[in-house]
């Protein structure tokens, strides 16, 4: 289907999965078994074989392209998908956190921010949309967004390097919303409170923090947090 921008999409919800673990597993053969499992589970219906068939068979369809020979190609026991690796954001966003890791590694920090802000930039809403997840996909769902926060963590490391402690205080707000047991997001606004002055409601940060932690996971805070809260109060 093309949408209104000229863009080419998968519609079809199976088909968009087969595409999806070919995508994930690029340049590495899937077999015909994981697509299988993916698309239905445990649970294979009698003509499985034949759909994955038609299924592959569609896509080469839909990717191929006037004078070049198809990226999905038949290998013993399953199919490969041949990409260019400049052609998927994520290969971009992998590449850019590397970089930006790496500066920040060397204290390069303005170089750093640059790299893991265009990272984070290359999102667009939930990964892989609202495809249904079997283990391959729901697998690299997992991987890709755990990266996610590591990026967004250590841009925020940079910017309080740099001494930009504003920049970060609204990102982090909604991010302890979503993911309330990621002490080092507490950390990082209690700390980007503090060196705005805001005293208050950097103590507030670290109470709501011990209040989450306490009630859903029966901890208190780690010492780094703790260490803060003590700093904090000895500010005033």
């Amino acid at each position: 289907m093309v949408d209104e921008r000229g863009s080419s999409c998968v519609k079809a919800e199976k088909l968009a999965v087969v595409l999806a673990v070919l995508l994930i597993r690029s340049e590495k053969v899937v077999t015909a078994e994981h697509l299988m499992t993916e698309i239905w589970g445990e649970e294979l219906p009698q003509r499985a074989t034949a759909g994955i068939h038609v299924y592959i068979s569609r896509l080469r369809k839909f990717l191929h392209r006037p004078g070049k020979s198809s990226p999905i190609v038949t290998r013993p026991g399953g199919y490969l998908l041949h990409t260019v690796s400049d052609e998927f954001d994520v290969e971009l966003f992998q590449q850019l956190v590397t970089e930006g890791r790496k500066s920040a590694r060397d204290g390069q920090h303005v170089e750093a921010c640059v790299c893991f802000e265009q990272a984070l930039g290359l999102w667009r809403g939930p990964v892989l949309g609202e495809l249904r997840p079997g283990p391959i996909v729901e697998g690299f769902v997992k991987w890709i967004s755990e990266m996610r926060i590591e990026c967004t963590e250590l841009l925020v490391d940079s910017q309080l390097e740099l001494g930009r402690y504003e920049e970060p205080i609204g990102r982090l707000s909604p991010l302890i919303a979503e993911y309330p047991l990621r002490e080092k997001f507490h950390w990082q606004l209690m700390l980007a409170l503090h060196r705005c002055d805001r005293r208050d409601e950097a103590l507030r940060t670290y109470e709501s923090a011990r209040s989450v932690l306490d009630r859903e996971l029966g901890l208190e805070p780690g010492p780094k947090l703790r260490e803060l809260h003590q700093a904090v109060l000895l500010s005033g």
